[in-house]
């Protein structure tokens, strides 16, 4: 075994045997490179990467291949989501130089952990002469090897960063009808989602839109969002029979999924299908929300109730071999019921997918369009549907299951918290509450110390000392801090407990005083008291996950408001102004930092329900979508625009820019405020 035997990460923990002298991260391999003067290779991946184990069992198993690998270079393993710092320098080094970047990740550094090389995937035979190559090169020309490193480092340095915007301008309608012009390039208007193959769910870019369609009343939009969120719940990309949703699709027609399952992609849809439903009301919606909270619960959730970070693509070796099913298979599980099944899921004979006779399942019909077809009433087609998937799910589960990354990540913790309370805020079913406290309270005391987040969970397990950390396993970056405050603050809005916003507060006081650069009006994604690495990097791009920034810029608008801390409302502004010259020209970039713009045009309503029944008006108000909005009050409470709003009945103030309007003694009178 070589250095990673002791490591956490299930990742790490799947090279320990190869023949690669690997290390983690840390001192005692960026010492052992200065000191024997060698190339460090930095190879990144995760646990679920498909790609990640092909190349892995191509090269880093092959005994030649890794006697070139050890004898040449200093080779590092990087868990990417336990490592992101890491992974993002070397990831703005393959862009720079590639255009494009994904996992795996490999980089050639210097010993000094500057890059001069890299790519992705690397083919056996290729990754070798590489490899000859790169160390022939560092051995007769250093030079050009620094002058390669001094300038792929400034370009790391300069990658992903915004100029200070000092002057307020003033935002208008009209900045959002050219950023959606920019948009409407991207939208696939027959397949739903943006752009072609591979297709990624991307749940943020869905929620803008629909905010946008509802408060700029664009009726094309709206039809756009519903046309997405119908056409991934049908797709391959959805599991039909257990719940959940692949990482993407691999055609660009939802069909054919990548068959990875992440939790941070469900935790975002979670939100995204919950919000939908009170948007658009629509049944498919509520069911894909109950069912990812289902599969969640069922294979993502440890007893502790942290949530674990992916199920692997892989089983047996193959791609999706845990998901699909020959129409053989199914008849032996299903027996009279096959026929029915096979016509509703699109299976056939030949198989619908690569592998042959290998189906994904997939739906193209509405239930009523089907059954009128097939003579049956809506009724008696779902309940024979959902009987035979409850078979094939309990026939699945004696198959060998694909692997299970259980690292708990503070971060994609914080995600789930707010998909499970923005599902009981739109289905007020208790049993969502319940997962999302006993979540936060795992969070809370596990993941939380005083006011500082620790990334990475591990039962009964040491972290490795990080350099420049006071602690053991402490560390943690800047979207453990924002994705964990956003779901706090989402927890707060559907209990009024001001336990969970105080907390927020203080983890928002922490992110300021140790990630906040004020003279760059933008947050770092490491801290001030965190491992130097080669650049200082910030996360301003929305991605699949939306940048910590931008996150943090929604937080502190919120908390400012609740809170009543015109400091957090200027670093907000702060942050947005530095983004908007580029929300036109790069929309698709910044869809968090949109939903931002968006409140700052329309305004922030701040909705304040006191009284007894305030929790019964909350449920109430709730089935009406009013997408900028903060909800505050209780039977009692501390924040400043409670202050005063307590007596013997029940009232919702609408408060909007420092001015309350008379309490309202019921739903329909507030709302007339609101709409007014």
């Amino acid at each position: 075994m070589n250095q990673l035997a002791n490591s956490n990460s299930p990742y790490l923990l799947q090279h320990a045997n190869n023949p690669v002298n690997w290390f983690p991260w840390g001192p005692e391999a960026l010492q052992k490179a200065k000191d024997e003067n060698k190339l460090i290779l930095v190879s990144i991946g995760y646990s679920a990467c498909h790609w990640c184990h092909v190349m892995e069992h191509e090269s880093f198993e092959d005994e030649a291949v890794a006697g070139v690998m050890n004898e040449y270079f200093v080779c590092i393993k990087v868990d990417r989501e336990e490592r992101p710092d890491v992974d993002q320098i070397y990831m703005s080094a393959i862009q720079l130089m590639r255009g494009r970047g994904g996992w795996p990740l490999n980089c050639i550094c210097l010993p000094d952990q500057r890059p001069i090389y890299g790519g992705t995937y690397f083919r056996k035979n290729d990754w070798t002469s590489l490899l000859f190559n790169l160390a022939d090169f560092y051995k007769t020309k250093p030079e050009e090897a620094e002058e390669y490193a001094v300038r792929l480092t400034e370009g790391i340095n300069q990658y992903e960063s915004v100029a200070l915007v000092r002057e307020q301008p003033e935002y208008t309608k009209a900045d959002l009808e050219a950023i959606m012009k920019t948009w409407s390039r991207y939208i696939d208007s027959v397949e739903g989602g943006f752009g072609g193959a591979p297709k990624f769910p991307m749940p943020n870019n869905s929620i803008l839109l629909m905010r946008y369609a509802h408060l700029m009343k664009d009726y094309q939009i709206a039809e756009n969002v519903k046309l997405t969120l119908k056409k991934m719940a049908f797709g391959g990309i959805y599991d039909h029979i257990g719940g959940g949703f692949a990482r993407y699709a691999v055609d660009g027609v939802w069909h054919v999924p990548h068959f990875e399952k992440m939790l941070y992609d469900n935790a975002q849809l979670l939100s995204l299908y919950a919000e939908a439903h009170t948007w658009n009301p629509d049944p498919l919606y509520k069911t894909i929300a109950d069912e990812i909270i289902t599969f969640v619960s069922r294979e993502l959730t440890s007893p502790e109730a942290g949530f674990y970070s992916a199920l692997d693509a892989d089983s047996e070796g193959k791609e999706g071999k845990f998901y699909i099913f020959t129409k053989a298979e199914l008849e032996d599980i299903l027996g009279d019921e096959a026929d029915l099944f096979n016509i509703y899921y699109h299976v056939t004979e030949d198989g619908n997918w690569e592998e042959e006779q290998s189906n994904v399942f997939f739906r193209r019909e509405e239930d009523a369009e089907l059954a009128d077809k097939l003579g049956l009433s809506v009724e008696q087609l779902t309940n024979r549907i959902n009987a035979a998937r409850q078979k094939v799910l309990e026939a699945r589960g004696h198959r060998v299951r694909p692997g299970l990354d259980n690292k708990i990540l503070a971060s994609w913790n914080g995600l789930m918290l707010k998909g499970l309370c923005d599902a009981y805020r739109a289905f007020d079913k208790p049993t969502y509450l319940e997962l999302a406290l006993k979540n936060a309270a795992f969070i809370n005391n596990n993941l939380i110390s005083g006011a500082k987040v620790k990334r990475v969970y591990k039962k009964e397990s040491s972290l490795p000392v990080r350099e420049g950390t006071d602690g053991i396993g402490e560390v943690a970056f800047l979207d453990d801090y924002a994705n964990v405050i956003d779901g706090l603050i989402a927890l707060y809005e559907v209990t009024f407990n001001e336990d969970w916003i105080i907390q927020a507060q203080k983890l928002t006081d922490y992110a300021l005083a140790h990630y906040y650069h004020e003279a760059a009006g933008i947050f770092y994604y490491t801290a001030d008291n965190d491992e130097k690495l080669i650049a200082r990097k910030s996360e301003i791009m929305d991605g699949v996950i939306p940048a910590s920034n931008s996150v943090m810029a929604r937080n502190l608008k919120k908390l400012g408001l609740f809170f009543d801390n015109e400091g957090y409302l200027d670093v907000s502004a702060q942050l947005l102004r530095n983004i908007v010259p580029h929300l036109a020209k790069y929309g698709t970039a910044y869809a968090n930092w949109t939903i931002l713009l968006l409140d700052e045009i329309f305004g922030t309503y701040e909705v304040a329900i006191t009284g007894s029944k305030a929790d019964e008006m909350r449920i109430g108000l709730e089935k009406n979508y009013i997408p900028n909005k903060i909800i505050l009050g209780g039977n009692s409470g501390t924040l400043p625009l409670l202050e005063g709003k307590f007596a013997d009945e029940t009232q919702i103030f609408v408060c909007r820019d420092r001015t309350c309007g008379l309490p309202a003694h019921n739903i329909t009178e507030a709302l007339k405020q609101i709409n007014n």
